[in-house]
């Protein structure tokens, strides 16, 4: 009987390819999560062994034979590769694809998994003379002594890091001298501290709720108002866990999150901690990635990537700022994490923790029929209070790099008192858009339909949406004149106004360009909480999840962008930001203003939120999907088509409407083929094919005949399509 390995491979493939075993081997025991490399085509590629087994549908003379077994044991044990092949299922994307990204980069390539890596760094005994010595002739090393000496003998390599820059020769140092020894990760961390604070109430029966669910499946929403206290919910139910000897996932939906979360998370909680997102080295998301695999990181910590890595013993799955878009992967496998979150959740039999101060109109749909356990936390933690929203009316204002004189004088007398004030623009660059007086040229992008933002630091013109990127011209490049001016601002042009107006007052920027360095956006929101900045400008990095105590004037400088979008959902996440922004105001002692500067203050949305809440918006809008059959009251899929030319995607997509006819698809409403709204991108034009229902189970067994038939139209070799099931952005 001949032996078939069924491997899961990254192509572009909905299926699974046959093997033989490797020829004249000595082989480990085969079994499901090993990764195999194995020919493909005239190279090789590394796999995941799925199924053994003795059957197949191909002839035994063309099969090949695997070249080598890399792993012992599986890096994924088989429920763990259930749920994967689940989430490549109802994504509809190709399981090869789905598995193997859910692996480290070096594993992908078929490298062999790191050695465990020092966690923690502690003091030996040390004879005097030699610290005599250390101090007059290697100051460095001195300080990196007696700042582990401050904290008892012992620190975390977390600690150390965000303590010290490019310590590794220090400590390379300091070994070799045998004043300091590394442990791995499981060696045992300092005591958890314990707050010194009293819960709410409220706070209080959101964790009786959730305890009372912790061995079984049960999915809650948490509906704090901003700095109502949902972390520290999250906290005093992971203790519990850990308590039982389960591990927990908390995600996140953004990087800027996690320097304070660590902090805390180290203080609070017994065990390693594993940290997985994009901001990290691919080798210190390896080790985390590991860490988390091997049951030795307790809590595991990340980004949306992170609930697909392996955690055994999973009691307790936390999503924070659960509205987030950043849940949902935009490019490739379009999966959304908060989603998989409730999936994972089910799968392990724990609860699952939905939270935010702006729940989403799908999370909140949940609660109102029952399908969730609604837990509300109305008032701020402590003595905070909700900060006084006003609504600015710019109209026939004067303004000096987009402030208004009330403005002005709102962050002048703030900072008279002593106390922080953030300026909010969700645009970074210094302009939008460069033009020319004489000729009227624009900073056209030539690959996009979109403008090139002037970055005057970096003099240059950078296409947000491509990257492509020109010097800044200092002449028109169209008819030779020096007119070129700046139109509308970015973060960049406001920090320059904000230091030209108050030049006694430090100021931090925060975002993507200023914290493109490694370490530097955690040293900026370290001055921003210290207080060791008076104005704070950014974008929504500066704006979501953080908790800045001396911040009681928080100005909103445009809030008309998300106002007139095109996507049904525009007016949802501009409420949303709204108040995740207002949030940052009032959270200390000081009482919070909110000042937003717009063209429109009788906008309804506008209206609303200052005069109401959140959730008086969200009952309206959910009235308003419900009226108009769109989702959360009915599912979408969205087929995206890209090519040289136009027609060439429009065509592709026209044959899939034929196709849907053909597969009897008369109970899913399709909407298109239409051009995208922006409809060229990066030298691409685009196209999009809408298909909706009102029954999530029939438009996914649809979509289990019509996706693989895609492959098989006559243009599907010339565009470039993909699939988007609940999709988030229509762009």
């Amino acid at each position: 009987m001949t032996m078939i390995l069924r491997v899961a491979l990254p192509a572009p493939v909905y299926g699974l390819f046959d093997y033989l075993p490797a020829k004249n081997a000595v082989t480990p025991k085969l079994q499901p999560g090993q990764r195999l490399l194995v020919p493909f085509g005239r190279s090789e590629r590394c796999g995941i062994l799925i199924e053994v087994t003795d059957h197949t549908s191909i002839a035994r003379n063309r099969l090949r034979a695997v070249r080598a077994v890399l792993d012992d044991a599986p890096l994924m044990d088989r429920e763990h590769l259930d749920y994967l092949r689940w989430v490549a299922g109802y994504y509809h994307h190709p399981v090869g694809e789905v598995l193997l990204s859910a692996l480290p980069v070096r594993l992908r390539k078929g490298k062999q998994p790191l050695l465990s890596r020092p966690d923690r760094v502690r003091l030996l005994d040390a004879d005097p003379q030699t610290l005599a010595i250390l101090q007059r002739r290697a100051p460095r090393q001195w300080q990196v002594m007696n700042w582990l000496e401050s904290l008892g003998g012992q620190a975390s390599m977390g600690d150390l890091r965000r303590q010290f820059d490019s310590v590794h020769g220090v400590l390379r140092a300091l070994q070799n001298k045998g004043l300091i020894t590394l442990d791995t990760a499981a060696s045992p961390a300092d005591p958890p501290q314990q707050p010194d604070f009293t819960l709410e109430d409220e706070q209080n029966r959101a964790i009786a709720a959730v305890s009372a669910g912790l061995g079984r499946y049960g999915a809650f929403l948490l509906d704090g108002v901003t700095g109502s206290g949902k972390t520290e919910v999250y906290l005093r139910l992971a203790q519990q866990v850990l308590t039982r000897g389960q591990n927990v996932l908390l995600l996140v939906p953004e990087i800027a999150l996690t320097p304070q979360l660590i902090s805390r998370l180290e203080k609070r909680l017994p065990g390693p901690l594993a940290v997985l997102h994009s901001g990290r080295s691919d080798r210190e998301r390896e080790q985390a990635w590991l860490m988390a695999s091997r049951g030795q990181a307790r809590v595991v910590l990340g980004t949306r990537s992170a609930v697909l890595a392996p955690l055994p013993d999973l009691g307790l799955v936390l999503v924070d700022e659960e509205h987030d878009s950043s849940y949902k992967q935009q490019e490739g496998f379009r999966y959304s994490a908060r989603d998989m979150a409730l999936v994972r959740a089910r799968r392990a039999g724990c609860p699952v923790v939905l939270g935010s101060a702006t729940p989403s109109l799908e999370s909140l749909k949940n609660a109102m029929e029952d399908r969730y356990t609604w837990l509300r936390l109305t008032r701020r933690a402590g003595k905070a209070r909700q900060p006084r929203m006003q609504l600015l009316d710019i109209r026939n204002q004067r303004l000096q790099g987009g402030l208004s004189p009330p403005l002005l004088q709102a962050l002048e007398e703030t900072l008279s008192r002593r106390q922080q004030a953030m300026v909010f623009l969700n645009r970074r660059g210094y302009a939008p858009v460069l033009t020319c007086y004489s000729c009227g040229w624009l900073s056209d992008c030539p690959r996009c339909d979109a403008r090139q933002t002037m970055h005057y630091r970096q003099r240059k013109l950078i296409c947000h949406h491509c990257g492509n990127e020109h010097p800044l011209p200092d002449h028109c490049p169209s008819c030779g004149s020096p007119e070129l001016h700046p139109l509308g601002q970015g973060t960049e042009q406001l920090e320059q106004v904000l230091q030209q107006q108050f030049p006694g007052h430090p100021l931090v920027r925060i975002d993507r360009d200023a914290t493109s360095t490694r370490g530097s956006l955690d040293q900026l929101l370290k001055q921003a909480r210290e207080g060791q900045a008076s104005l704070l400008v950014g974008t929504q990095m500066l704006a979501k999840g953080h908790h800045f105590p001396g911040v009681s004037l928080v100005a909103m400088v445009d809030v008309d962008g998300g106002l007139f979008g095109a996507d049904f959902r525009a007016a949802e996440r501009m409420a949303q930001l709204i108040i995740q922004v207002a949030g940052r105001a009032g959270r200390g002692e000081h009482p919070g203003q909110v000042l937003m500067q717009t063209r429109f203050p009788d906008h309804p949305l506008l209206q609303t939120l200052v005069n109401e809440d959140y959730a008086a918006f969200a009952r309206e809008a959910l009235r308003e999907r419900a009226q108009a059959e769109l989702p959360p009251c009915s599912y979408q899929v969205l087929i995206r088509a890209s090519a040289s030319k136009a027609e060439t995607a429009e065509t592709f997509l026209q044959q899939s409407v034929t196709l849907i006819e053909s597969l009897g698809g008369h109970e899913i409403q399709v909407w298109g083929p239409v051009p995208a709204p922006m409809q060229k991108r990066a030298g691409k034009f685009r196209s999009h094919l809408l298909l909706q229902s009102g029954d999530r189970q029939q438009l996914q067994q649809f979509l289990g005949a019509f996706i693989p038939a895609l492959s098989t139209l006559p243009d599907a070799t010339r565009v470039r399509w993909s699939v988007d099931v609940d999709p988030q952005d229509l762009y």
